[in-house]
């Protein structure tokens, strides 16, 4: 199945400060916004899309990147039109606001408001935060969403198709995720928080009929599904940027327990199990291998069929490049990526990457995990900004019976 993006980043107009705006949100990533400076700099002189147009356009009168746009206190808004193509959506345009700051001797916040609308009807709003205290002793993160979303499914587990029993569905959506972590030790964190997904106005279907069942699964097919409950988080995170990591480790742990005093359709537990390490290959060359693990679990219960884990559907909604948002889902997911990134030029203005993952998803009869689907690709890499390191990626991905697609970011994948 293929899958298109193309995505135009306008001009990005500073209206609060007097430096220059930082262009490093990325459109899938929000929550990474939080960063270091980082240790080490190349040895040679790097350059961005900003020193391009500077020196193709003089007239434009370009203010290069340099670090007095990270000094503490400087605030800005950052304004991004959108314009994109996707085979989920169809024409799509969006325009999005972003706010970051940083606090005395603590990592970038950043507050990321985004407005979409599609070919297909689809709208969303989204409102994404993490807020950063004094010396990072407490992190607040918001993750609020406001979805009318039509798309396909495919049933559940591995051994689905995009050529028969493909299901319509169309929905609206309400997320509410909120946590407050305290420091309690240098990079390590723990804290609670609160997860609500409300879906309303169901409606399952395919030219023929309604479906009450999708893959014999019933819950959360038609009408109205909530999941709602508290969370408890656990966090590592030693990288010195999280937009563009040269190296680190990043583990997160989210226990989910929903409740049916709390308005849950059924009560259930999840957990998620997340983990990134960056490790430099050499420090002349400055590329990386990257490797990520993403797995999700249903430790009990039936979730609503939407809130089940699924391609493409985790929070930053990446998982799966080569394969449709959606394509499988199932009650436990695992995932695994390995990308190596390397320097095309030596001023990192160009870059590339290659990547292989695999997925699988435990099938709804067994409950056991019976069938891998790998994909792999290659993408270019162009620096949008020198000082946080932020890259447009341009991907290309082949998956399994003839799933392939590009795929755009404003910063890397994971």
């Amino acid at each position: 199945m293929k899958l298109l993006y193309c995505s135009f980043v306008g001009l990005l107009l500073l209206i609060v400060s007097d430096s220059t705006c930082l262009a490093q949100m990325p459109l899938s990533d929000t929550a990474a916004l939080s960063f270091r400076l980082p240790v080490t700099q190349s040895v040679s002189p790097t350059r961005d899309v900003a020193d391009l147009v500077s020196r193709w356009f003089p007239r434009l009168h370009i203010t290069p990147h340099d670090s007095a746009s990270l000094h503490e206190g400087k605030r800005f808004l950052i304004v991004i039109p959108q314009i994109g193509y996707t085979l989920q959506t169809q024409l799509l345009a969006a325009v999005l606001l972003n706010t970051p700051f940083r606090r005395s001797g603590a990592n970038m916040s950043t507050i990321s408001t985004q407005l979409t609308y599609t070919q297909n009807n689809q709208a969303f709003l989204t409102a994404i935060s993490q807020i950063w205290s004094r010396n990072n002793r407490f992190l607040w993160t918001n993750d609020w969403r406001l979805m009318h979303y039509p798309q396909a499914t495919y049933g559940l587990g591995m051994y689905t198709s995009t050529d028969r029993r493909v299901v319509d569905m169309d929905y609206a959506y309400l997320r509410m995720y909120q946590s407050l972590l305290r420091q309690l030790a240098p990079n390590f964190y723990a804290g609670i928080g609160y997860h609500l997904d409300l879906h309303w106005n169901i409606e399952s279907y395919n030219a023929f009929r309604e479906f009450t069942r999708i893959s014999g699964y019933p819950y959360g097919v038609q009408g109205r599904s909530v999941s709602s409950g508290p969370t408890l988080h656990i966090l590592y995170d030693n990288r010195q940027n999280s937009i563009n990591p040269t190296g680190g480790l990043y583990a997160n742990a989210v226990l989910r327990s929903n409740m049916e005093f709390l308005g849950s359709d059924d009560t259930y537990q999840s957990l998620l199990l997340e983990l990134r390490k960056y490790i430099p290959i050499s420090l002349q060359s400055g590329n990386i291998l990257a490797l990520w693990s993403y797995n999700s679990f249903t430790l009990d219960g039936n979730p609503p069929f939407l809130d089940l884990p699924s391609t493409g559907w985790d929070s930053n909604g990446n998982l799966g490049r080569g394969f449709i948002q959606g394509r499988f889902r199932g009650k436990n997911l695992l995932y695994a990526e390995a990308e190596y990134r390397f320097h095309i030029t030596d001023d990192r203005l160009l870059g590339g990457v290659i990547f292989a993952n695999a997925q699988t998803v435990t099938e709804q009869a067994s409950r056991q995990f019976e069938k891998v689907v790998p994909a792999v690709g290659g993408g270019l890499r162009i620096r949008m900004n020198k000082i946080s390191r932020t890259n447009l990626s341009i991907d290309y991905g082949f998956g399994m019976d003839g799933s392939h697609g590009l795929f755009f970011n404003l910063g890397e994948v994971f």
